[in-house]
């Protein structure tokens, strides 16, 4: 049940500027530079504005900046663990003064923010890796980010906000700090125990929350991450459709959902203090954290990056400073001769514990089995099983790569004719040739202009295969790290993805040489000829290989319906 008394928590910073200011700049704007926001920074932008970032007035300056990864302090010696910083590329950097007015805008052109520039410089990433990750190693999703997506150059300044982001989705879901705790005041609820969660609820996490509740006397808040969570993770249309399904399994009127755009950096320790920040400016007095809490799994040595019981640790350490109680998840077990969950400490002994992974819940939403109701709640199974379908209904990428010549089209028409002939899939043949000719035409042949021809492929296919559907693509695609990237746009969309190495060897494709392309470049006419004065990198991870050199096309497409059949089990 809801408790008593609490305090009214913390003042809330309000970056949104009255509607004469907003008008007024929104006016000024057109005469400012401006930056287009990253998905990441509009969520950045969102909680900034709004006061969940609060006491932060804007992006992070150098001094605040250097001080939080080194310490998790402001400069001037507020608590705050995590960096929030306005990356931009160097052209960008340099062409923008200190003092001037820079016009922050959506990815449909709207003026969010105008921001100040108080700071402009070049961090070094490597240390801020190590000081606010502990390592520097891009198996941890932020330190990828960090060095692959994020620009070279951070700029800091104060916020003035014209409007929040416009979202189409569970509006009635996204409250403010503020509304939120206003809704608090007018529900009664003055203990609020906050549960932060990336992932679908199930029976031990609802059993989970009933616990803390009832120890604290507190009403329950669901605050689920729908800005930016791990790569791989459920989708947050999927999640909320669950947690609205799961809602009604608490007692009437001791629960609610609100949803939090945030983007997790998935930090561990550092982000489990930062959580219990944010969750203190939307009112809760009660946060819950759990055995790794915001861990993004191992490193690139197999090692899990953080001690499982380190963001509880540090958590607790700042309790009292950030003014909010922290509160252990516990680790949950179903013991089936009680059936009922218990803690992982007090299993009778002799019993029997049973427990589904995460690895095992994908394989059995990928292979279309049954999840019990002991694990699971019905609703929530419906929910999930309308996203993921079994293996065999989803859409997949058959993605072809190999030097000029080696048989990659010609195998990729006899692979479409057999998809073809089943009838049980759309299925779209994207080759090389004519996605050159219809959607890259202005491009050359630089590594640059091959990777974004590459990617733009990738693209179209990971769209097809989210709708169900088969993108069998031809491109040379000659760079691994390429290759790796339109992988994850398909898996990223839900569809599978299945490489395809054609290792026809050099002297055969040139042998076979109809269009003159290699003679042409031997000669010196073509420059950054895949194979002659430009490289190829093999794929180590390609899923099948095949050679044309003894084999026919129609032989070697069996041999891939087969492998898409029986190893893959895309096809039933």
């Amino acid at each position: 049940m809801p408790g008593l008394e609490t305090p009214d928590g913390p003042k809330l910073v309000d970056l949104l500027v009255g509607e004469k200011r907003a008008q007024e700049l929104k006016s000024a704007s057109a005469m400012y530079k401006s930056w287009d926001l990253t998905p990441r920074q509009i969520c950045d932008l969102e909680l900034l504005l709004n006061g969940a970032f609060s006491p932060l007035r804007g992006f992070m300056n150098k001094a605040d900046y250097e001080s939080v990864c080194q310490v998790m302090r402001l400069a001037d010696g507020t608590l705050w663990p995590m960096p929030i910083t306005l990356d931009v590329d160097e052209n960008f950097a340099k062409s923008i003064d200190i003092g001037e007015k820079v016009a922050l805008r959506d990815q449909e052109g709207v003026v969010l923010a105008v921001l100040t520039v108080d700071d402009i410089w070049k961090p070094d990433k490597s240390r801020e890796a190590e000081q606010v990750f502990g390592k520097d190693d891009t198996f941890h999703p932020a330190v990828a980010y960090l060095h692959n997506t994020a620009g070279d150059y951070y700029i800091g300044g104060k916020l003035e906000g014209l409007q929040l982001p416009v979202h189409y989705d569970f509006n009635d879901l996204r409250y403010t700090p503020q509304q939120l705790r206003d809704h608090f005041k007018k529900m009664r609820w003055t203990k609020v125990v906050a549960f932060q969660t990336r992932n679908p609820t199930h029976r031990n996490h609802v059993e989970a929350m009933l616990r803390a509740a009832k120890k604290a006397e507190a009403a329950i808040l669901i605050h689920p991450v729908v800005g930016m969570t791990k790569p791989g993770d459920v989708d947050y249309y999927t999640r909320v459709r669950v947690y609205k399904a799961v809602i009604n399994r608490f007692p009437t009127s001791t629960a609610m959902i609100s949803l939090l755009p945030l983007a997790m950096r998935m930090g561990g320790p550092r982000e489990a203090v930062w959580h219990a920040i944010i969750r203190k400016n939307y009112g809760a007095t009660h946060f819950i954290v759990g055995r790794d809490h915001a861990g993004p799994g191992k490193d690139s040595r197999g090692n899990y990056f953080y001690d499982p019981l380190a963001a509880m640790a540090l958590a607790k350490k700042y309790a009292d400073e950030i003014g909010i109680e922290i509160m252990e998840a516990g680790y949950l077990v179903y013991v089936k001769e009680l059936d009922k969950y218990v803690e992982s400490t007090e299993v009778p002994a002799g019993m029997d514990v049973m427990n589904i992974s995460g690895t095992e819940l994908r394989a059995r939403l990928a292979d279309g089995r049954e999840l019990p109701e002991w694990f699971t709640y019905p609703e929530v199974a419906a929910e999930l099983r309308r996203t993921y379908k079994p293996r065999d209904k989803q859409g997949f990428t058959v993605f072809f790569t190999g030097l000029s010549g080696s048989g990659k089209s010609t195998i990729a028409n006899a692979l479409m004719a057999k998809m073809m002939e089943r009838g049980d899939r759309t299925v779209t043949l994207l080759d090389g040739d004519i996605v050159r000719k219809h959607l890259s035409s202005e491009l050359g042949f630089s590594k640059e202009d091959r990777d974004l021809n590459v990617l733009r492929i990738g693209y179209v296919a990971a769209e097809i295969s989210k709708h169900g559907g088969v993108a069998i693509c031809t491109p040379i695609a000659p760079y691994d790290d390429t290759r790796k990237k339109v992988r994850n746009m398909v898996l990223e969309q839900r569809g599978a993805f299945v490489l395809v190495h054609v290792a026809t060897p050099l002297d055969i494709c040139e042998a076979r040489d109809r269009k003159g392309l290699y003679a042409a470049a031997r000669a010196g006419r073509i420059k950054e000829f895949t194979g002659i004065s430009d490289p190829y990198e093999e794929p180590a991870d390609a899923d099948i290989t095949l050679d044309t050199t003894e084999q026919t096309a129609e032989e070697l497409a069996n041999q891939l319906m087969l492998h898409l059949h029986e190893k893959e089990g895309l096809l039933a």
